[in-house]
């Protein structure tokens, strides 16, 4: 009876092609934090496949309840509704903020600067 071994570059080619974002990019952001001193490869493929499928989740999620269905896109404002109505996404709303205009910042803006100088 013969026993077959694992081919690593097999795996590794198999991997790659079930993700889309680019492996070399996660590892760099994930050995840009100071408390990382070595990533096992098996991590780094775990974290860019969760990563794809979070932005996926959000994706999905966003189009379902955005204005999008009707013309069949997703818009930066879809993504910011979301992250500000669902709990699950709650924590992007720094990130994805909700977009104003300036004129309504400055008044916004100067409003806080007044209210400041009552104190």
């Amino acid at each position: 009876m013969k026993m077959s071994q694992n081919n690593p570059e097999k795996d590794d080619q198999t991997n790659k092609k079930t993700i889309s974002l680019p492996i070399s990019r996660v590892r760099l952001i994930m050995k840009s934090s100071p408390d990382v001193s070595s990533i096992n490869q098996d991590a780094i493929f775990l974290t860019t496949k969760a990563t794809e499928l979070f932005v996926q989740h959000l994706a999905l999620s966003s189009f379902n309840s955005g204005s999008g269905k009707e013309t069949n896109s997703l818009s930066y404002s879809d993504l910011a509704n979301t992250a500000e109505e669902n709990d699950t996404f709650h924590f992007l709303t720094d990130i994805l903020p909700k977009k104003i205009l300036a004129r309504d910042y400055l008044k916004s803006l100067e409003q806080m600067q007044e209210e400041e100088a009552d104190f």
